[in-house]
Order: structure tokens, then C-alpha cells, then sequence
């Protein structure tokens, strides 16, 4: 037998999929065979994805979902499972970076990326994972970092929430995988996105990253969703409660 990395068939949903990281990744997993339900706040810029996938040769759909309304997220994954009859991955993407020396955080700066990076994605794992339970069988891929494990100056309030992720897909996995459902984490390094071109493309700060980085490279959009897929995938099948770095080596040093 040979491990099989095709998602064909499957139903896939993917939280802040209108840009970045989560774009790409629902374009990765169409790819892969997936029929992917496209989840942001963005319509415009989901449709126009959803289109592009389309015209590919793949299945896709948006929905509207801001992931700090709790009531929603349920609502949304409900509806999902309603209309596709199931729901087998659920990749959470949604996220918020910022950098802020500790001593300038506010309350505000706290709630607002809490709200998304942590509780937002609990309530999607919640919500997805009691669907999944009950047919017995799911995938669920958290969008951690590098930063969940090392610590990086200036992101206090970041790296506390992509600790959180890991800890979280833990419990997750030793609660739900002998009901068939997966959980798994997936930390990449920096990533060149549109997002952060601006960044990367100034040669001092790349220098900056570089020079932590063993592999001498930033992550692609499709390193990432390389390891996506495979969680995703029958291939990962005895994987669970494991957080997958993606990270050229940063954290091996």
C-alpha cells in the first residue's frame, strides 16, 4: 500500500481564505481534489478566488464568516455541513500578526488578536469538530508558527497565541482521535505573501530573517500547503496531535 496524498471528494473549509497564506491554500487544496468552502469576512476578493479556482478545473464556494462572532462560526459550520453534506477538513487560517515591545501592548492590542488567533479558531475546532465526531471522521489543520515554540522580541501577545494553538491541538487530538478526527498544527516561518512583500523585499530586514533561518530561505505560499495537504490527507492518518514546523530549521537551533 502506498500512502495517498488526493483529497478528492472530500469537503474542505478554510478560514481567512480571502488573502495570503489561506488564498493560497485554498487554491492548494482544490488542487489536491478537495471541494473547498472559502471562509472570510472579504466577499469580493472570495468570489473572485472561488472563480479562479473554477476555472482551474475545481469545486468552490464562499461564505461569510468573521471568526470573533461565536454564534456565527456555529451557524456558518452548520450550514456547510447542510448544504455539502459533510464537512471532512477544516484548515483554520484566520489570524492576525502584530509587533509590539511588551511594554506598549494595550488591552485592546490583546483582545483583538486573542479574539482570532485563539478563541476564534477554539470555536471553529468546536463547532467543525462536533460535525466530524458525529460522522466519524475529520482533519483539522490549526495555522500555528514558529513563534508558538521560540520566542520573538516584540510579539508578546503573537507568540502567547500561537502557544496557545499548539497547546490547544494537543488536548484536541488526545480528546478526539479515536473518534476519527485528527488534529494538527502546522508552524511556518516567515512566508512570502503580498502581505509581506514590503517587508521581505527590503534587503536589510530580509538579511535580518535570513540569518536565523538554516535553510538561508523564507517559506512559499506552497511550503506551507505542503504540509497542509498531507495533515489533510488519508497519508497523515496516524498523525495526530502533532505540530509540524515549517520553518528552514529556525527552531531545531
Amino acid at each position: 500500500m502506498y500512502p495517498s496524498f488526493d483529497l478528492t471528494g472530500k469537503i474542505a473549509v478554510i478560514t481567512g481564505a480571502s488573502m495570503g497564506i489561506g488564498y493560497g491554500l485554498t487554491k492548494a487544496l482544490a488542487h489536491a481534489g478537495a471541494t473547498v468552502v472559502a471562509a472570510a469576512r472579504n466577499q469580493i476578493q472570495l468570489q473572485q478566488l472561488c472563480e479562479e479556482i473554477r476555472q482551474e478545473g475545481g469545486n468552490a464556494f464562499a461564505v461569510s464568516l468573521d471568526v470573533t462572532n461565536v454564534s456565527q462560526i456555529e451557524s456558518v459550520m452548520n450550514q456547510i455541513a447542510q448544504e455539502h453534506g459533510r464537512i471532512d477538513i477544516l484548515v483554520n487560517n484566520a489570524g492576525l500578526g502584530d509587533n509590539h515591545p511588551a511594554t506598549e501592548v494595550t488591552e485592546a492590542d490583546w483582545d483583538r488578536m486573542m479574539d482570532v488567533n485563539l478563541k476564534g479558531l477554539f470555536f471553529c475546532c468546536q463547532s467543525a469538530g462536533k460535525i466530524m465526531l458525529e460522522q466519524g471522521y475529520g482533519r483539522i489543520v490549526n495555522m500555528s508558527s514558529q513563534a508558538s515554540v521560540v520566542g520573538i522580541r516584540d510579539h508578546a501577545v503573537y507568540c502567547t497565541t500561537k502557544g496557545g494553538v499548539n497547546q490547544l491541538t494537543r488536548v484536541l487530538a488526545l480528546e478526539w482521535s479515536a473518534r476519527g478526527v485528527n488534529v494538527n498544527a502546522v508552524g511556518p516561518t516567515f512566508t512570502y505573501t503580498p502581505g509581506t512583500a514590503e517587508r521581505l523585499d527590503n534587503p536589510q530586514y530580509l538579511q535580518s530573517v535570513l540569518k536565523r533561518i538554516p535553510a538561508e530561505k523564507v517559506a512559499s505560499i506552497k511550503d506551507v500547503a505542503g504540509a497542509v495537504i498531507y495533515l489533510a490527507s488519508p497519508a497523515s492518518d496516524m498523525v495526530t496531535g502533532s505540530i509540524l514546523m515549517v520553518d528552514g530549521g529556525w527552531t531545531a537551533q
